[in-house]
């Protein structure tokens, strides 16, 4: 029976920066995956298509463009799942090649199989015909969620799917429902509507991405109507089912075609071809054995963790989006390699975990880090807004985006960077520089002071922190 110094459990981005970091501290690693692929939800199903899907949309669309060569411009005419599948392929079986190079080159033993906990420190290895039992000082759980799937709404992961079912598409449809104005519906209705798919996106709050700064936030919906999505913000969902429909009622012709239809609790029926389940994410750890440990988890297959990722037993530890909140792949990264480190007694220093950056990939690209104006308002914390737009930019005319801005939020008295919100072009690039001035404590004076190259878009923090100090000294 082989032993182990650290056993982690899964292949995603929290697993692969734990197991190589366990092996740079010179420990004997074996990561297990039970899925037929390396990477996780990441690299599969979630953050890499995803966002190689909305790169090729924008690219092939033209939509990046537009402001520079007018709205009829467009790459390609015709553009067909194929063109967009295949880009994704290309970028997933990179992935799969790195990760294993990663752990070859690290000497980190990848183990295929179903874990499941026999013991505190006892794992039994499933595979199709066989098993094996290993054992370990220390695990490391990364087995992240999958997309919520309510046994009311009738999947068929062709006309009603989720996140996952989406990427599997054999065509575009011509209409669609996206359930939830979270992050993932967000992406997906801004990049199936900049397709030609005409959108309809249901969300419950008043308002999609609501823990965006509401300027923002704001922003975001005006494109997204402007680019022809319909919001039924405000409304929820109550029944989803497949329905029959007469063409010729709406004068489309004779015959009947297959819909789908979600009734709202408002009496509003919303009719499609496809619908778009995205509310929420379900984990998986209920079949780890983890009973066996003495390790509990919530309704959701969720588990709790100290700061330093710690379950309630001292030896098994669990990163990534299996902890919750924030479940970014950013994140994840970063907590499975200061699990590992706090695992082994590695100091890896202060660590503000409250001060990340979001990127939501959305058309057009969001990001933010640090507070909301409204976040601030409500702590009583004094503060003036230094706002730099786009069409102010020459770099912004280059790329035809004239609608892109940053925000700073600048502390009246000590100027100090309390938070940065961005839209448009390279948002999510932009972002870190922000968070590097935030982090070593900086204020608003760094961006007046140093030179940024020109044109770019970085510029954007030089005018904004002009706009902001101006304001502060009572200068037009």
């Amino acid at each position: 029976m082989k032993h182990y110094d650290i056993i982690i459990i899964g292949t995603g981005p929290s697993g692969q920066k734990g197991a190589i970091q366990a092996a740079k501290l010179g420990k004997k690693v074996a990561i297990i995956e039970k899925e037929p692929v390396l990477g996780g939800a990441q690299v599969n199903t979630g953050t890499i298509p995803s966002k190689t899907l909305r790169e090729a949309v924008v690219q092939l669309t033209g939509t990046s463009r537009r402001g520079l060569f007018g709205e009829s411009h467009r790459v390609k005419k015709t553009i067909t799942i194929a063109d967009l599948m295949g880009a994704s392929q290309n970028v997933i079986r990179f992935e799969w090649d790195l990760i294993r190079d990663q752990f070859e080159r690290n000497n980190i033993d990848l183990i295929w199989g179903t874990a499941h906990f026999e013991g505190p420190n006892l794992l039994q290895i499933k595979r199709e015909n066989e098993a094996e039992m290993i054992t370990a000082d220390k695990f490391l759980v990364c087995v992240g969620t999958k997309p919520a799937r309510p046994k009311s709404i009738p999947f068929n992961d062709t006309t009603i799917m989720t996140s996952d079912g989406l990427l599997k598409l054999n065509r575009l449809p011509k209409t669609m429902i996206v359930v939830g104005g979270g992050v993932i519906g967000t992406e997906y209705a801004t990049i199936m509507s900049a397709l030609g798919v005409r959108v309809t996106l249901v969300e419950g709050r008043h308002q999609v991405l609501g823990f965006l700064d509401q300027e923002i936030s704001g922003a975001l919906q005006y494109f997204m109507r402007q680019d022809g999505i319909t919001l039924r913000l405000g409304e929820k969902v109550k029944a989803i089912s497949e329905i029959t429909h007469e063409r010729g009622a709406d004068g489309n012709g004779n015959g009947k075609n297959e819909l789908v239809q979600a009734e709202l609790e408002s009496g509003k029926k919303l009719h499609a071809e496809t619908l778009l389940y995205a509310v929420g994410r379900q984990g998986v750890c209920g079949q780890l054995g983890l009973d066996n440990v003495g390790i509990t988890f919530d309704d959701r297959e969720r588990l709790k963790v100290s700061e330093d990722y710690q379950t309630n037993v001292e030896h098994v530890y669990a990163a990534g989006d299996v902890i919750g909140f924030p479940a970014l792949a950013s994140t994840s990264m970063e907590q499975g390699r200061r699990a590992v480190c706090h695992a082994f007694g590695k100091d890896v220093g202060n660590y503000n975990t409250k001060l990340f950056p979001y990127g939501i990939y959305a058309i057009p690209e969001i990001s933010m880090i640090g507070k909301t104006e409204e976040q601030l308002t409500e702590e009583g914390i004094p503060y003036e807004a230094g706002i730099a737009r786009y069409k102010e930019l020459a770099r912004g005319k280059i790329l035809g985006d004239e609608h892109g801005m940053l925000k700073m939020l600048i502390h009246q008295d000590t100027h100090k960077l309390l938070g940065v919100h961005i839209i448009g072009t390279g948002a999510t690039e932009l972002v870190h520089i922000g968070q590097a001035v935030m982090t070593l404590n900086g204020g608003a004076e760094f961006f007046v002071n140093n030179v940024f190259n020109y044109p770019t878009l970085a510029e954007a923090y030089k005018i904004a922190a002009y706009n902001g100090l101006n304001k502060l000294n009572h200068v037009r």
